[in-house]
Parts: C-alpha cells; structure tokens; sequence
C-alpha cells in the first residue's frame, strides 16, 4: 500500500501487468494498493465495457425483456461492474467483489466514491451505484425464501444497503455474512440483475427436454376454451415468441380463467387490455400464456400451473411463488418483484395466478 500525491497517480500506475487499486482521499491525497498474482484462483470480469478485460458484457434490462434502447435510455451499469474470484480446486468456491479492472489493470475510486480506511489499516469502498447480493433462504430449491439484500465492497466486504443507490455514507458491515456466491445467488449491477447458479444445482432445475414434454403433456389434456369450445394448445418453442397462435390459450389474469381468444367483454374506459371474464365477471389484464422456456430460472420440475401476472409466462407454483415474492432491485432505493423471464413488473395481489384450464367436453 502507498501513500501518494494525487497528481501522481497515473505514472504511479503506468505498469499495466501490475494489478492496482487507487483510492483518491483528496485532490492531494491517494493510496494506492497493489494487488500481486494468485496462481489458486481464476478471476471473471462482468460489466458493460466490450473491452477485453470483461468477461461477460451486460447492458440494461428495461421491463418487458429487451435491452434498454434510445437516447433517454442512459446505462447505469458500470463499464467494470464487478468481479468474481473461483478457486481453482474443489469445491471450487466463488467470490464477488464491487468493481473490476480497467485495461490499464486499475480500479480508480474518485474523490467523491465512498471509501475509508478498516480497523486493520487497510483501505476499501464502494463504486458510484453499487453491486448487490441476496442470497436465497434455504439455497435455490422448493424450499427456497427471498433472503436479504445486501451491498458488497471493493474488497469483498458485506454492508447494509446506504440510504439510496449512490449515497456516500456506507451501510453497517454484517461481520457474520460472506461475498461467497451460493447457487440462486442475485447480484444486482443497477440496470441488470444476474442469478448464480451452480452445476449443482442445476442437476435439480428441469431439463429443457422436460420443459417440452411438459408441453406436449399440457396439449395433450386437450384443454379447451370454455366459451368457444375450441381446443387450446401451446406453441412450440421453435417458433419463438411472435404472434400468438389460433390455438394460443389466454389468461385473465385476476381470476386465472383460461380461455381462447376471443374479442368480447372490452373495458376500454379502464385500459385497452381490460376484460370481463365471461365465466366469473372480474374485470383485469386479458394477455396470452406463453410457457417460461429459461430452464436455470426454475426452482423445480413441478407442472405448468401458474402464470406471473401480468405478462403470462407460465412456470411451476413454486417458481411463481418464489419470484413473485422477491423484491428486484430498481432505480435508487426502489424495490419490485419482476417475470423473471421477462423482466416485466409483477401486478395484482400475489404477483401470479393459478391457472383453470376446462378439460374437453367429452
């Protein structure tokens, strides 16, 4: 660690096989912390740069699913959001850390970042807007519960979250938690969220050949709308998510009722995708059901019963239940459930329904 003038730090770091991290105290002051190499570990960088030194390149979700676009749409992802450090030898543990390396091989923390000197003498902080963890009570499973959100630092170091997204005045460190991604783990880079999941663990997620039978089960019941008697089916993955198909079955989200589509029962004094259920009469969102196709997104193989509300991909109850109820980080100190196959914000009481489906008639 070295003490420096900070008119001096760009020559100081001048040495790009030398892996640095500069904290800038004062426009007179900055220490400089060198980093030496470490042959037991493997270091993967994520972030919105395309530059070499990153990994894994992230732009923006909007709600909905695509990346945010338009000149409004500016990123708050940090070019070099993160890293993750994995040991090489079993079992191979991972560790996350607020941001990553530059070309130059630095992480440069201005004036105005949160940071401060630790008990020990040592230096850490934390970058403009922040990387977020929530680990998963019970880990990613049937039995999975949202956990806590939480901040972690340049050094790996686990806060409470500061009073908004960019506030300068840390968190309280949770002496008792750890950066060690668990399988489920979210990390949230304001502007997208990832979910870690471990080769275990996906020995427990469905298959995408489980998926499809699934599928071909659902259609196979040979569900039919309850008004038109016409027989529903879900479209086949392959054809993508264009146009809804004839047989595409349809959802009122509020109540669950599955139907055909059909052009009756519009209030459009409440919305233009408001309808009446002609079964039950409750008014709401009338969208169609398009089944979750991301198999790592799942917590178990349960059947197709349930759909997020209000954008219709349908998924296990507990894959529903789960995400319904985990609140995603959004803009500065805002928190919302959201489709985690969509990013779509989640509506409605629960978040999502059960679906009713009427059998064929004979």
């Amino acid at each position: 660690m070295h003490h420096i003038s900070t008119p001096l730090v760009s020559k100081a770091l001048s040495n790009r096989g030398q892996h640095s991290i500069s904290y800038t105290l004062s426009r007179s002051h900055s220490v400089i912390v060198e980093y030496t190499h470490d042959s037991d570990t493997d270091m993967f960088q994520i972030g919105r740069s395309t530059e070499n030194m990153i990994d894994f390149v992230v732009t923006d979700t909007s709600p909905g699913g695509g990346a945010a676009e338009g000149p409004s749409a500016q990123s708050t992802i940090s070019r070099y959001a993160c890293r993750i450090l994995c040991d090489r030898r079993p079992p191979y543990t991972s560790r996350i850390y607020a941001a990553g390396f530059d070309a130059s091989s630095n992480i440069f923390l201005g004036e105005r970042a949160a940071k401060w000197r630790t008990p020990d003498g040592l230096m850490d902080g934390l970058t403009t807007n922040g990387v977020l963890v929530m680990h998963p009570a019970g880990g990613f499973s049937e039995d999975s519960a949202p956990g806590v959100w939480r901040e972690i630092s340049v050094c790996g170091n686990v806060y409470t979250l500061r009073d908004s997204r960019s506030a300068q005045q840390r968190g309280k460190l949770v002496e008792n938690e750890s950066n060690v991604l668990q399988d489920g783990s979210l990390v949230d880079l304001c502007g997208a969220t990832l979910l870690w999941r471990t080769p275990a663990g996906l020995l427990r997620a469905p298959t995408l050949k489980q998926l499809e039978a699934q599928r071909q089960e659902a259609n196979a019941a040979r569900p039919q709308c309850p008004v038109g008697l016409s027989t529903l089916a879900f479209p086949s993955p392959a054809r993508g998510r264009t146009a809804p198909d004839k047989q595409q079955p349809w959802v009122y989200v509020r109540c669950g009722h599955v139907h055909g589509y059909h052009g009756w029962g519009c209030r459009r004094e409440r919305g233009p995708q408001e309808r009446e259920c002609p079964l039950c009469r409750l008014v709401g969102p009338y969208v169609p059901l398009w089944l979750g196709q991301e198999a790592g997104l799942c917590l178990d193989p349960g059947p197709p019963s349930h759909a997020f509300a209000p954008c219709g991909h349908v998924c296990s109850e507990k894959t529903a239940r789960y995400w319904a109820q985990t609140p995603l980080p959004h803009g500065t100190h805002a928190f919302h459930a959201a489709c985690p196959f969509c990013g779509a914000w989640l509506t409605g009481e629960h978040g999502c329904v059960r679906l009713i489906f009427q059998g064929p008639l004979d």
